[in-house]
């Protein structure tokens, strides 16, 4: 009788050693591909970003350009010497203005489109913590804990390297006196 109780808690063991295996093994795998699909997000994410930015500021220039060169010869045109008092007629004329939206427009996209570039790379990190997690703490490190590391890219910039490499950011905008 003994041998059999001995037996059923061995097997009772087992089997919850088992389905343990399985969810940690299984936690981990689903980690693991979340995180390379969130990579893969980031690229996308960075891409479409300079994507929006660049066309944007294209379509700004072009039309700064453009204007620079119709306005020379409107002005010619509208205030030559054919019409006498050209001068008090430009003060009290509506002449073609040059509109800056495109330039708010362009600025408000890159604050935005940064901040979503952050969010995501957010997640990227929030994913490779859960992930170390689950193959560094116990009992997930028995069953996972040989697993590598995933490496994640996070996209940063040469000052931001630099600053944390020497604790150091003096390098202010904003001159002080």
């Amino acid at each position: 009788m003994k041998g059999w109780i001995a037996l059923g808690i061995v097997v009772f063991l087992a089997v919850v050693a088992g389905l343990m295996w399985m969810s940690y093994n299984n936690t981990e795998i689903r980690l693991r591909n979340q995180i390379g699909a969130q990579q893969k997000s980031n690229e996308a994410v960075f891409d479409n970003t300079w994507k929006i930015i660049k066309e944007q500021a294209g379509i700004a220039d072009q039309y700064k350009e453009a204007f620079a060169k119709i306005y020379p010869d409107l002005m010619a045109g509208r205030y030559g010497n054919a019409r006498g008092g050209a001068l008090l007629s430009f003060i009290t004329e509506s002449n073609p203005q040059f509109d800056t939206k495109l330039y708010e427009k362009v600025s408000n996209s890159i604050e935005a489109q940064r901040t979503v570039f952050t969010n995501e790379q957010k997640k990227l990190l929030d994913l490779k913590r859960e992930h170390d997690n689950v193959r560094m703490t116990f009992p997930g490190s028995v069953f996972v804990g040989s697993r590598p590391a995933i490496e994640v890219v996070v996209v940063t910039s040469t000052r931001t390297e630099k600053a944390f490499n020497t604790g150091k950011d003096d390098d202010l905008l904003v001159p002080t006196k």
